[in-house]
């Protein structure tokens, strides 16, 4: 009978529930390559969720902190790798919350691999998406702030795309940290990114930057509107409904409307309300989601600059257009009460 040929990279997995805590055992052995080995086949069990349970449950993640910090630049690697695939479940997420493993995690945003950073990243904008993650990454936003800087516009594109989302989603709870470190500027320089990737993720940030008051004088301060416009136009339907959210947010000021009405947004925000009710209709969902957000954003644009005399003259000219998405009763039920509203605000008269 032939032998078995053993995967040599993995260590040999134990039966069903003693899978786990034997391989956690062979990660306190002193032996770099023991703990590699354990580690590989770790990585292998968590694509299955009752061994992400049983790892969380078990108390076992603890025991992953000091191989955050070990020696073995690989052990470092694939202790992010096994980071990253318990991310991907909410109790992966929760657990890695209450545990003691952030501080030695980010500290690894500084390590040598490239592939560590990325696992890094990936987990951390991972934890980002809920509430509680981003709020336990505030106190990391100048650090990855310093990264975002240090990127290179050719070099590793997923990880811009990975800090924009996580600094997006940290920023859609509490800008203020980011602001007070010169990201609107920073973020600005990305808008003009080749990658639509990042490109997409640069103006979701510069939209959760643009919500308080700070953030809306320094989008008008630092020219960021032009570009903002320039979007609207993109081949991207995100990177457009993004864009139409940085100008909904910024036009609620009066130094924001006149900008926008300089820059002459009227008729391009109009155009997206008008011309893309065939696309709404599309099967994909994905893409009928992004475009109500465009026109819901369009449509509270056009509001906020009906406000001005000089915008509600532009308005009052097309308000047929308006008034039809109002009234169809086919139409989105948050699009026809935003449109609605918008009829309203332009012909308001005192």
């Amino acid at each position: 009978m032939d032998a078995v040929l053993l995967d040599q990279t993995r260590a040999p997995v134990a039966f069903g529930r003693r899978a786990v805590p034997q391989l956690f055992e062979q990660l306190q052995r002193p032996e770099s390559d023991s703990r590699r080995r354990a580690l590989a086949s770790l990585c292998d069990l968590m694509h299955e969720p009752e061994r992400i349970y049983q790892t969380v449950n078990g108390g076992f993640l603890e025991q992953l902190k000091g191989l955050l910090k070990d020696k073995d630049p690989t052990v470092r690697k694939q202790t992010c790798e096994l980071l990253h695939l318990l991310s991907g479940h909410n109790i992966g997420r929760q657990a890695l919350l209450s545990s003691s493993l952030l501080p030695p995690l980010s500290e690894l945003l500084d390590d040598d691999s490239s592939s560590c950073r990325r696992n890094v990243h990936q987990v951390l904008n991972r934890l980002a998406l809920l509430p509680a993650g981003a709020d336990a990454l505030l106190c990391l936003v100048p650090k990855l702030m310093m990264k975002l800087k240090e990127e290179e516009e050719e070099e590793e594109e997923e990880v811009q795309v990975l800090l924009l989302s996580t600094l997006s989603c940290c920023s859609s709870l509490d800008a203020l940290p980011a602001l007070a470190l010169d990201a609107v500027s920073l973020v600005r320089h990305k808008l003009s990114h080749s990658s639509p990737n990042v490109r997409r993720e640069a103006a979701a940030a510069m939209m959760a930057l643009s919500v308080p008051e700070d953030g809306k004088r320094r989008v008008c301060e630092e020219a960021v509107l032009p570009v903002m416009v320039g979007l609207l136009q993109d081949t991207d339907v995100k990177v457009q409904a993004n864009a139409a959210g940085v100008i909904m947010y910024t036009a609620i000021t009066t130094p924001g409307k006149l900008q926008c009405l300089d820059l002459d947004v009227v008729p391009i925000l109009l155009d997206l309300v008008s011309k893309k009710k065939e696309e709404e209709e599309e099967d994909n969902m994905e893409r009928r989601r992004r475009m109500k957000a465009l026109i819901m954003y369009s449509l509270r644009a056009l509001t906020a600059l009906a406000e001005a005399p000089n915008g509600r003259c532009l308005l009052l000219e097309q308000l047929p257009l308006l008034e039809r998405r109002s009234e169809a009763a086919e139409e989105d039920e948050d699009i026809r009460r935003a449109a609605q509203t918008a009829v309203r605000v332009i012909t308001w008269t005192p």
